[in-house]
């Protein structure tokens, strides 16, 4: 993907891909299209200074996060489709 670029706080990353790790308050992660339950109205992080450390490594970049929302989630979208693993 792109260069690194500064968040734009759409949220999408916080609603479009599946997390398997433990996230406080869902215990299993999260599906995929589902928001984090630590996602604000506000599309910020409830929970930003004590995140589960994949939300820190998420990289947000120009490629994947795109100008808004719609663009990021649409991007984030087709990325966890294409690499689900369907057993």
């Amino acid at each position: 993907m792109g260069m690194k670029t500064i968040c734009n706080q759409c949220g999408a990353c916080c609603i479009a891909p599946s997390i398997s790790s433990h996230i406080p308050g869902m215990n299993k992660g999260k599906p995929a299209g589902v928001k984090c339950i630590h996602l604000a109205p506000d599309m910020k992080c409830k929970i930003y200074s004590t995140r589960p450390e994949v939300c820190i490594n998420f990289t947000p970049t120009a490629d994947l996060c795109g100008n808004n929302f719609k663009e990021a989630y649409a991007n984030l979208s087709q990325l966890e489709e294409i690499t689900k693993i369907i057993i």
